[in-house]
């Protein structure tokens, strides 16, 4: 995949200085080569996603990213994937969830132009950076790349969209994952009980993803989460069961507490891929909504 031209990435900068090696890495992400593939994930998450932390080049990597998932061709899109969650989330976790994003970014919104510059010169362009000289805007400055990525793939969730129809299941469950915090998207409830049950993960993201959601399930939903109750694969019947603790805790069908009452009897293992708590640990805080 060609980069646009139209970043000026040498005059952007990421966790290690310029960016000017960011249009290679994009490319090479669509290259026949695993190990070159490999190598660009690598450097690429690094340097824009360092240890959580988003920097100004950040949210330039949403929309190549998005194009590289948009095209069939490309090699290893869930990696794709990956890294745009990374990206655009950051290390932020599902207790998170449902996320509000203007209360989350309220402090970036008060950053300067000023300010940004300020932290960008004592990071890269000083010979003996004085870092105290920044302390007191640096966190909002941070924040504020990260509202700036997270407000940049907000603009492709109509891709997010389509990916939850996606032939490849990976793209569906992380598709999914990814949603859930833009909970704002018209149709994403729908969107995401229409999932098929086809593959048991992209079906158990779909229903994590439900679980988190704001307000009580419509049709659509208790729908494909009373279905999933009686799915022979256990994480699509967990996770159904989840979704409904969480929803509607005061009108759980007996089925859905049955599942749930069994999985922690069990320690059900394993996780769902694009989710950072562990099965166990999702049927742990569904029990405690349940005041079990």
């Amino acid at each position: 995949m060609s980069i646009p031209p139209s970043t000026d990435w040498a005059g952007l900068y990421h966790a290690y200085g310029r960016a000017a090696d960011v249009p290679g890495h994009l490319a090479a992400l669509s290259g026949s080569d695993p190990a070159v593939r490999r190598a660009a994930t690598s450097a690429l998450t690094s340097s824009v996603y360092h240890q959580g932390t988003r920097w100004p080049a950040s949210a330039h990597v949403v929309a190549p990213l998005v194009a590289l998932v948009d095209t069939p061709s490309t090699p290893d899109r869930d990696t794709v994937l990956h890294v745009l969650h990374a990206v655009a989330i950051g290390n932020l976790r599902d207790d998170k969830l449902p996320f509000k994003p203007t209360r989350a970014f309220a402090d970036a919104d008060r950053v300067r132009p000023a300010d940004e510059d300020a932290v960008l010169r004592v990071l890269f362009e000083e010979e003996d950076p004085d870092i105290d000289a920044v302390a007191d805007v640096a966190d909002a400055v941070a924040l504020h790349w990260a509202a700036e990525a997270y407000r940049a793939a907000e603009r492709h969730t109509a891709s997010f969209l389509r990916w939850l129809h996606d032939p490849d299941p990976a793209v569906v469950t992380l598709a999914a994952a990814l949603l859930v915090w833009f909970s704002r998207v018209p149709g994403l409830p729908g969107a995401l009980a229409a999932v098929s049950c086809y593959t048991a993960d992209a079906r158990a993201s779909a229903n994590l993803a439900l679980a988190h959601l704001p307000g009580h399930p419509g049709s659509d939903e208790l729908g494909a989460l009373t279905t999933g109750l009686a799915s022979p694969d256990e994480v699509v019947r967990v996770t159904a069961a989840i979704a409904l603790a969480r929803r509607q805790a005061t009108a759980l069908p007996d089925a859905a507490l049955t599942v749930l009452v069994h999985a922690d009897a069990v320690a059900v293992s394993g996780a769902v891929e694009g989710w950072d708590r562990s099965l166990r640990g999702h049927v742990a805080v569904a029990l405690r909504r349940l005041g079990l």
